[in-house]
This record gives structure tokens, sequence and C-alpha cells, in this order.
């Protein structure tokens, strides 16, 4: 059955799907749900309960273990969502370079994947969602009536990427985000469970040289939503 109110949109890493995805989400009133974020979650307890993240089946044991919920905002600190596991909010402590580190490799895992899609599944079918993800037309909601992938290429999303951390005043090369925004694309793709890849009725949207008003536009003409 499809899930007439779910919207499912992938893509590649800094592709830009999680800004079109928030502003989807405020123009229609959907909640807005970001699953990267759990795959952070999870992570963060492999690193509180796991002495050696190569054993992928000691992190399956805590994926399969806790749980992760989303939930709106409750505070005005710059958060778009809570995410919590257990109950307990930790939605800051996801964002850490040790969990930016290995979040890769713990989403890589085949449990690790199974137990996500299960918890993604039980937060999507509250509905009124735009869910954001890398499988999300292809294995989390097949079925979902609407499917956007975004895509660029790795140049542009790398040179977005550098604009962004410029204004935070990080040091860091171009070269070194697209190298690893490559490493990433390579990974997400070549992996054996979920691999990136856009769901065969997708609406492919390609964002090179556009602005993201105009892939907004874009997108709301493919829902067949008002676009003022």
């Amino acid at each position: 059955m499809s899930i007439i109110n779910l919207i499912a949109i992938d893509g590649p890493a800094a592709s830009g799907k999680s800004t079109l995805a928030e502003l989807i989400a405020k123009k229609l009133n959907y909640f807005f749900f970001d699953t990267g974020v759990m795959y952070r979650a999870v992570t963060l307890a492999a690193l509180d309960n796991v002495t050696d993240l190569d054993n992928e089946s000691l992190v399956t044991e805590v994926a399969n273990r806790i749980q992760i919920d989303v939930q709106p905002a409750s505070k005005q600190d710059g958060r778009v969502m809570d995410i919590l596991v257990d109950g307990k909010d930790i939605t800051w402590q996801i964002r850490t370079p040790e969990v930016d580190h290995n979040v890769s490799k713990v989403s890589a895992y085949a449990g690790v994947r199974k137990a996500m899609t299960d918890q993604q599944r039980r937060i999507g079918e509250r509905g009124n969602m735009v869910m954001v993800g890398r499988d999300i037309g292809t294995v989390v909601f097949p079925d979902a009536k609407h499917k956007i992938y975004l895509e660029a290429s790795p140049e542009e999303r790398a040179r977005r990427r550098y604009v962004e951390v410029q204004k935070r005043g990080e040091s860091i090369s171009y070269e070194d985000i697209l190298t690893s925004i490559r490493k990433r694309d390579d990974l997400d793709s070549s992996r054996a469970v979920a691999p990136l890849k856009p769901a065969d009725d997708a609406y492919v949207i390609d964002s090179d040289g556009k602005t993201i008003d105009v892939v907004l536009q874009e997108a709301l003409q493919i829902l067949g939503k008002p676009v003022s």
C-alpha cells in the first residue's frame, strides 16, 4: 500500500537533500526527518558500549538493543528536531568529531542497517513526513508515492561544502573536501546492503548550477504542490 503522506528524498552526501526536505516540510507542514541521525545515534551508542567498532556483531547488538526516536524540536538552540535514545536527549552529542569519523563504518554494517530500517519504518508510519536518507525510496519505504532523488556532481557538492566551512572559519581545503566526498560516494554506492541509487520510480533532480529556490520549485511541481 502506498504511503500517501510520506515523501522520500534520497541522494549522495552534500547534495542538499536535507535542506530541500526541510523546506518542503515547512511548506507542507510536515515533519522533517533526516534518517542519517539514526546512524549517528547508533555510532554514539557503540562508542559508549563497544571497545572495537570493527566488531560488526557487537555493534549490531547495540543497534538492536536501543530504541531511537525523533520528535519536534523542544528547544530553540539551533536543532531542527529532538533525537532520543531510550528516552535520553542526545541531539548534540551525535555531532562530535568522533561520531563523524566512525559513522560511515557503522552505517555500512548489514545488521545495523536492518535495525535502523525497522525503526525508520516505525517512525515513518506516523505519516505527514518528509524522510531523507540514502535508501528511503529503495528499501525503507519502496511503496512511497512520492520519491525524489537529488543529485549533484562531486565537484559541485565539494564547492558548496567548502563555502559552508569557510563561513564557519574552519581550515580545510577544497581538495580535501572533494576527496572525502568521493570516498563517501564510493562507500555508499558499493556497499552490499542498500547501496545508494535512485529508486526506479524516483524523480531525479540534478541540482548542479541551480539555487535551492529553483530546486524547491522543481520538487514542488513534481509533488503537485503550489510553487508560490
